[in-house]
């Protein structure tokens, strides 16, 4: 299993990469940086939350740090880890976004704690919407596994209804996605109430889809 995960790790220079550019930045800024780090804003973009220097400054590139390796270990913990193999590509691209996604988060905190004015609630806003955009157009390609995907009862008793519940997933994500970053672009705390709504639909539309889809398999086996 160790060999395995560092061959995984071999092949992973480009986020490797963003890993160690983020540390080197957060180091190299580290001197100018104010003693208080804004860590959490509000729904209206305003600091709400603070912390030490040394904690604000190496809190999110250590929680990056620490994905990169759950990402790695979480195929060799699965039962099904040989099916990963199957949508290598599309887990690479996820994780690949997840770790921009927190190296732009990262950023947003810098230049904050250094006195730049960011629109946090954009910036943020978008970045989810691309996760949301990217794990749409990859959905389709997820083959039956417990820990990445639509996970319900009926998935995971079937692989039919596994491999039809992210087909019809796949397109709500993407424009899900979307609707979302017109509205972190609009601004405003509208963006969170279309956020809330989005994930409501995107995670309950599919749980009812793959328990009707079943029980047409079942009815069919009945017959």
């Amino acid at each position: 299993m160790i060999k395995k995960i560092l061959n995984s790790i071999k092949k992973d220079w480009f986020i490797i990469a963003v890993l160690v550019v983020t540390f080197i930045v957060s180091l190299y800024f580290y001197a100018s940086l104010p003693s208080q780090i804004p860590i959490h804003w509000n729904a209206k973009g305003q600091v709400d939350g603070y912390s030490g220097k040394l904690f604000g400054t190496f809190a999110m590139p250590l929680m990056n740090l620490a994905f990169y390796f759950f990402f790695i270990v979480l195929p060799f913990l699965d039962p099904k880890k040989a099916n990963y193999a199957k949508f290598q590509s599309a887990y690479k691209l996820i994780r690949i976004t997840f770790h921009i996604f927190f190296a732009g988060i990262q950023a947003i905190v810098l230049l904050v704690a250094l006195g730049h004015t960011v629109n946090v609630s954009m910036f943020v806003g978008l970045g989810t919407s691309l996760l949301f955009v990217v794990i749409g157009n990859v959905m389709g390609k997820f083959k039956h596994n417990y820990f990445v995907g639509i996970k319900t009862p009926w998935t995971l008793a079937n692989e039919e209804v596994w491999a039809k519940t992210h087909r019809m997933a796949a397109p709500l994500w993407v424009v899900g996605g979307i609707i979302s970053a017109i509205f972190a672009i609009v601004g405003g705390e509208s963006f969170f109430i279309a956020l809330f709504i989005i994930l409501s639909i995107v995670s309950i539309v599919p749980i009812i889809y793959s328990y009707i889809i079943f029980k047409k398999f079942d009815k069919k086996i009945v017959e």
